[in-house]
């Protein structure tokens, strides 16, 4: 069967809200019919906590320890939880939810989505699997989160090894278009993780960074020898050609692409009042 072609952008570390307004645009433009559908890897200048759409920002997270750390902060268009994005690969799928192989439903189309970041673990020697949650206190979970930290428990077709979760994602849908963007972790500094976040008290953030370690991991301490960056894309990058037979076609942005994002970045990603919204 011929591979469809889609674009690729390697966009590399780029500051938080540039990011986000990348994304977004890269949706409007499919929408257009101005591209065709596109996977993006990237990452990001400084290291930055992310928050999911529905967050309460001044609520669950620690915005004095955000700016002690001298981290990034910026709220996604997507739902989901607080992530730390520092030393990983982000990625980021433009697709049309008319495309005749992605399913209806958001669960679903996550599965197809994911089966590319699935084969580039498995291209790096690690026996990933897709999380189902079975029992009704993990699906009950799913609901209610407990907790404000993203990679606290895997959802429905995210990504796990040995038990624990080692990728995130988030996914919107809008102008007729599926945006699905997450983290797939090279490592992870747990401390710097936890003290981002709002607790009861000492004793609930104990219990439940002790928990987490049970439930997420990054992929170098999966490994005997660490991936490098260059590595984890070459591997994710062949991934989604496999698990989507795809062709991916590399794409930069024109100078009038790279102004529209810049006026987004600044008029939404940047704003107090788009960041500080609940």
């Amino acid at each position: 069967m011929e591979r469809e072609k889609w674009l690729f952008i390697d966009s590399g570390n780029c500051d938080p809200a540039y990011n986000m307004a990348l994304d977004e645009a890269l949706l409007t433009w499919h929408s257009e019919g101005k591209i065709p559908p596109v996977i993006r890897f990237y990452g990001w200048n400084p290291a930055t906590l992310s928050i999911g759409y529905f967050q309460k920002a001044e609520k669950e997270i620690n915005l004095e320890a955000v700016k002690q750390y001298g981290l990034g902060f910026v709220r996604r268009p997507t739902g989901g939880r607080g992530v730390l994005h520092d030393k990983e690969l982000t990625y980021s799928v433009i697709v049309s939810e008319e495309h005749p192989n992605m399913p209806k439903t958001v669960t679903e189309a996550y599965r197809v989505i994911s089966e590319g970041i699935l084969q580039g673990f498995r291209n790096l020697g690690l026996e990933a699997y897709f999380a189902i949650p079975r029992t009704e206190e993990e699906k009950a979970g799913l609901k209610n989160p407990r907790s404000a930290v993203c990679f606290d428990a895997p959802s429905w077709y995210e990504l796990v090894v040995e038990g624990r979760k080692v990728a995130g994602s988030a996914q919107t849908r809008q102008k007729g278009v599926i945006l699905q963007h997450g983290s797939i972790l090279l490592d992870l500094d747990e401390d710097k993780l936890f003290d981002l976040f709002v607790y009861p008290s000492d004793r609930v953030r104990e219990r439940m960074q002790r928990a987490f370690k049970s439930k997420a991991v990054a992929m170098n301490e999966l490994r005997e020898k660490p991936v490098t960056p260059e590595e984890a894309k070459q591997a994710f990058y062949d991934g989604f050609e496999s698990g989507l037979n795809l062709n991916l076609q590399p794409y930069e942005l024109s100078d009038e692409q790279k102004r529209e994002v810049e006026q987004i970045a600044e008029t939404r990603y940047r704003s107090k009042e788009w960041t500080f919204r609940r």
